[in-house]
């Protein structure tokens, strides 16, 4: 029976990717005929919140809402914390951000920690920074104003997670979201809210083919909170997110493990109608708007991002991105990683693979991750390297008892 669980979960691991990449082929050949309306991309404030921060994920196609737990599952589903074996850990990670533009000066520095409280309960915190470097700032009629900006974007978390059974663990997180993208600038004012993540894991521990194996399933709700406005005229939402997934990590011998996992994600904020032309009986042209109004409270906009595409259900499940990733060890010292990364074509078009490793010693451990796209399209993080570096104090601390009782 279990055999058949890692078989089953490796078919829909593989048929996942397939499907996606053969259903965004027929939306392109559609929009070229001009038989659906057009699509269109979803946008919204502080969008430096959606990127993922590591390169554990970062190498595998951004996947993280079920994988095992990492000083990483601040950003994923902090739920996990409580799942945690060590006690105390802390990382840093570094994503260089349009690199490939020949842009030196954007980067998306993650700071992230977490302690056990005891063995149902855990904190974590970490701090998310985002510099965009030196922009010349212009009037709106494209003069010079002869001075630069330097926007910059944070964000301070800090979370709480707990066992609500033997099989169930669930967190919360609560987020200060502070941008600063035009000081400087007349009738500007820094954008800041307040948000909130819910996340949850189910997990079990399985054999297969007489191998011990962990199957998980998470969720996380993130980024519910207030709009933000850079000036009385208008506000804008934050980009809260849905992400579905399921991780299963089995090993292989004594020396070697693997884990698949899958993610779906998700933007539950309002999608903008569309303004579409027609004749009236006079031989004039009109517009008429498809869709639904925008401008609603974030409780509404969620609950109605689920149905208001203007091109329907095929529309909404566009709006799904497919997150695919897999991870051997060996040793519980040395990973391998890749995954697929996949966005409609009608939604932004991102897509790519990517590729990673990761070192473990006692104290510390080292992540790299690589992407590439897909022919034809276009990533900030093409062709460049990211790294993350991980300190485990536990493991520190027992190296320190070693020594001592040399």
């Amino acid at each position: 029976m279990n055999k058949r669980i890692f078989i089953s979960f490796w078919g829909l691991f593989i048929s996942t990717i397939i499907i996606a990449q053969q259903a965004d082929k027929g939306d392109v050949q559609r929009q070229s005929t001009g038989q659906d309306l057009k699509q269109t991309t979803i946008t919204t404030a502080v969008p430096f919140l959606t990127i993922a921060p590591d390169s554990r994920g970062g190498g595998m196609g951004e996947v993280g809402v079920a994988t095992n737990t990492d000083v990483w599952s601040q950003h994923w589903n902090a739920s996990k914390y409580a799942l945690s074996e060590e006690n105390l850990a802390v990382g840093v990670s570094y994503t260089p951000w349009l690199e490939s533009l020949g842009i030196k000066d954007i980067n998306l520095l993650y700071l992230a920690g977490y302690s056990k409280i005891d063995a149902q309960q855990a904190v974590g915190m970490s701090l998310r920074y985002f510099s965009m470097g030196d922009i010349p700032a212009y009037g709106e009629g494209g003069q010079s104003l002869g001075f630069n900006l330097t926007p910059i974007e944070y964000a301070i978390d800090v979370s709480y997670s707990r066992y609500l059974s033997d099989f169930f663990v669930m967190g919360m997180t609560g987020r200060f979201i502070n941008s600063n993208l035009g000081a400087g600038l007349d009738d500007y004012k820094p954008g800041r809210s307040v948000a909130a993540d819910i996340s949850g894991t189910f997990f079990q521990h399985i054999t297969i083919s007489s191998q011990p194996a962990d199957l998980q399933i998470g969720f996380s709700i993130s980024n519910i909170g207030k709009k933000i406005a850079y000036s009385d005229a208008q506000k804008d939402f934050i980009p809260t997110n849905l992400r579905l997934g399921a991780g299963l990590k089995t090993e292989i011998d004594s020396y070697n493990e693997i884990g698949f996992f899958l993610d779906f994600n998700k933007l539950l904020v309002p999608t903008p109608p569309l303004k579409v032309p027609y004749e009236n009986e006079l031989g004039d042209i009109e517009y008429t708007i498809v869709g639904k109004d925008p401008n609603v409270s974030v409780p509404t906009g969620i609950f109605q991002s689920f149905s208001d595409a203007p091109s329907g259900f095929k529309e909404e499940m566009n709006e799904i991105i497919i997150n695919a990733g897999v991870e051997y060890w060996y040793s519980k010292q040395f990973a391998i990683r890749t995954g697929y990364f996949h966005e409609s074509a009608s939604k932004g078009n991102r897509k790519f693979f990517t590729i990673g490793a990761g070192l473990r010693l006692n104290v510390f451990g080292l992540d790299f991750a690589y992407l590439i796209p897909t022919q034809g399209t276009n990533s900030p993080l093409a062709n460049t390297f990211r790294f993350s570096l991980t300190f485990d104090f536990e493991g520190l601390a027992n190296e320190n008892k070693t020594s001592t009782s040399q």
